[in-house]
């Protein structure tokens, strides 16, 4: 935990625990893989089930201390009180609305966790700390007994992909009788070291021009090769990007088919839509920067991930019913092969939602909109989960709370109600494996690895359970001693100009407008919504109805968001290669060819920590930039 501070946080080097996928877990099991290769561990080493085990813990714990979870959400309230002092008007406007145990509101435990050179003020910080504990670990419990109630429907019954999940149960294999020993390897086959040798150098060689000027550039990342047309229609087609990211083009050659031509092709249509619209007399502007004019990109795909999410549950409401009834009669075995007890699952899910409502609730929020509020938090997740399962991917779309806002803007929403919800934003921005939401998409694709390995997946649940408590406690404490001894503006996050930055790109900003000018509400968004809505409740039928169908609910959403304006040439690489694959030569020399792509994206991911590793040998000298 301090080595993942110090690089991505303090010095800025590489990323440690969030993505899809993340880097960090993958390195700590090649690494243990090719420890368990020495003959002394060949006997008396960890096991193929035990690598995994410890890899679904660091997968699920891990993504804590990156700079865009703990150290977005830690700051959240106390950054208010600092603030005010140079706008004096938000001590009148909202501060007076902040509960006294969202942070410590003394002087001096403010200034020090903002210029550094302190100790951590723990007593000022106890109840801060328990609050926001509780309120995590709560969110976190919530999702994790949900994800038990539907892991059967979503594993075994409509038997998902889970593409991230194939990348350590290709990368750890049994030994084989003739070997001898019972601890597991790294996979033997060459297609897969030859997908990591060349992504890995590549990779590597691609960030060497960033620490070294002289060093010729090698454009694997998004190279610009076509300026933005700033006037006419031709400025919504944006400026043109190329980019072969290994990791993306492994990752969109083992994803469905149907999916990773979906996600292009509604990229493409979106981009003519554009153009149309400008030439209709829409305000020119870029694709990635359009707001809530016709098409309304962004708000069409949030409408389409709501509807995309009550499809997912509407084909699963038949196991859903189930789970509830076994849960509510108090059958007393686990039901099959399920982590938990269904009635287990239940209680923990009640609990868990309830406190949230409850801590909404005494922060000065009506029951009626915690109750909202944690809903939308807790079902983006979820829907989150259920699209990077099927997919490895997800939606980067509008912001949650901008959901609750469109239909009443906030005239009727009290300060309490407003402070609240953007002191949470944290839970509801829209990447989910950078934001909190990491942790829950993880935990499912566990149970996956669980399931596909044999692995007991109760003590698997409890495993994660028991380990998410305990990083989540050192990973906050860790976070506030390394704030305090640093400084939260002269860490190289705290610094930078953009998200999540929360001194350049302050809230309390937000808070005053949505106090002072709730404005009416906003027909443009929930009209796009609602487009967007039937459009992928319309693609999910067809895909129900006709099996030739080609077009996927989720690479409409996908096409909606922000990621495609930069890597759109990996789908259209990725789509391309496997149909020709599957063409030619058959289900055969495609499940032949599956290695190399896990291997691009296992050598890309480790590329990524050799940054941050040979930041933190160096004192981070060494190490491109993370911004």
């Amino acid at each position: 935990m301090p080595a993942a501070f110090l690089t991505e946080i303090v010095w800025g080097k590489g990323q440690w625990g969030t993505g899809a996928p993340a880097a960090w877990p993958v390195t700590v099991l090649v690494m243990l893989g090719a420890l368990m290769g020495l003959p002394v561990f060949l006997r008396s080493g960890l096991s193929r089930r035990e690598l995994l085990v410890i890899y679904s813990i660091v997968l699920v714990g891990s993504p804590l201390m990156s700079r865009t979870i703990l150290f977005y959400s830690i700051p959240k309230a106390i950054i208010y009180y600092y603030a005010a002092r140079q706008n004096p008007l938000w001590e009148s406007t909202f501060i007076r609305f902040i509960p006294w145990w969202f942070a410590p509101t003394d002087a001096g435990a403010i200034e020090g966790f903002f210029l550094g050179d302190s100790r951590v003020p723990w007593s000022l910080w106890a109840v801060p700390f328990a609050a926001w504990y509780s309120v995590m670990f709560a969110l976190f419990g919530a999702c994790f007994c949900l994800i038990v109630l539907v892991e059967k429907q979503w594993v075994s019954n409509e038997r998902l992909a889970f593409p991230l999940a194939q990348i350590p149960l290709e990368t750890i294999r049994d030994r084989e009788p003739q070997e001898g020993g019972s601890a597991g390897r790294l996979v033997l086959g060459s297609a897969f070291w030859v997908g990591v040798v060349v992504s890995g150098i590549l990779s590597v060689l691609s960030k060497l021009s960033d620490v070294f000027p002289a060093f010729p550039v090698i454009p694997l990342s998004p190279l610009k090769v076509i300026e933005w047309q700033g006037t006419g229609p031709l400025a919504g087609l944006g400026a043109l990007y190329l980019n072969f990211s290994p990791v993306l083009l492994g990752i969109c050659y083992v994803i469905p088919k149907e999916l990773s031509f979906s996600c292009w092709f509604f990229w493409v249509l979106r981009l003519i839509v554009h153009v149309l619209a400008i030439a209709a007399g829409v305000t020119p502007q870029k694709p990635e920067s359009w707001g809530n004019d016709f098409p309304a990109p962004y708000e069409t795909g949030a409408g389409a991930t709501i509807a995309f999410g009550l499809w997912a549950f509407w084909i699963a409401r038949r196991h859903i019913a189930r789970a509830l009834r076994v849960a509510i009669t108090g059958r007393g075995r686990r039901d099959g092969d399920e982590p938990l007890l269904y009635r287990a699952a239940l209680i923990g899910f009640v609990v868990c939602f309830g406190w949230l409502v409850m801590f909404c609730w005494l922060a000065g929020c009506r029951i009626v909109f915690a109750f909202v509020l944690i809903s939308m938090i807790v079902g983006t997740f979820l829907v989150w989960t259920r699209v990077r399962a099927d997919t490895a991917l997800e939606p980067c779309v509008s912001e949650g709370y901008g959901w609750i806002l469109a239909p009443i803007n906030s005239k009727i929403l009290r300060p309490q109600e407003i402070l609240t919800m953007i002191s949470m934003r944290w839970a509801t921005f829209p990447v989910g494996s950078m934001i909190f939401s990491a942790p829950v998409m993880n935990s499912l694709d566990t149970f996956k690895i669980g399931n596909a390995s044999r692995l007991n997946t109760g003590r698997l649940a409890l495993t994660l359970v028991l380990s998410f408590a305990i990083a989540l406690a050192l990973g906050m404490a860790v976070m506030l001693i390394g704030i305090y001894h640093y400084g939260y503006f002269d860490t190289q996050s705290g610094a930078a100009p953009y998200w999540p930055s929360l001194y350049n790109r302050l809230d309390g900003g937000v808070i005053t407008s949505l106090v002072n000018d709730p404005g009416e509400p906003d027909w443009k968004t929930m009209i796009a919504m609602v487009a967007g809505g039937a459009i992928a409740l319309f693609l999910g039928f067809m895909r129900l109805r006709f099996w030739w169908w080609p077009f996927h609910p989720v690479g409409f959403i996908v096409a909606m968001g922000w990621g495609l304006i930069d890597w759109a040439e990996p789908f259209v690489i990725g789509w391309a290669a496997k149909s020709l694959v599957i063409r030619y030569g058959g289900l055969h020399l495609y499940r032949k060819t599956v290695p190399l792509a896990i291997g691009l994206i296992v050598g890309g991911l480790l590329s990524t920590s050799f940054w941050s590793l040979a930041a933190l040998v160096t004192g981070g000298a060494a190490g491109p930039p993370n911004y």
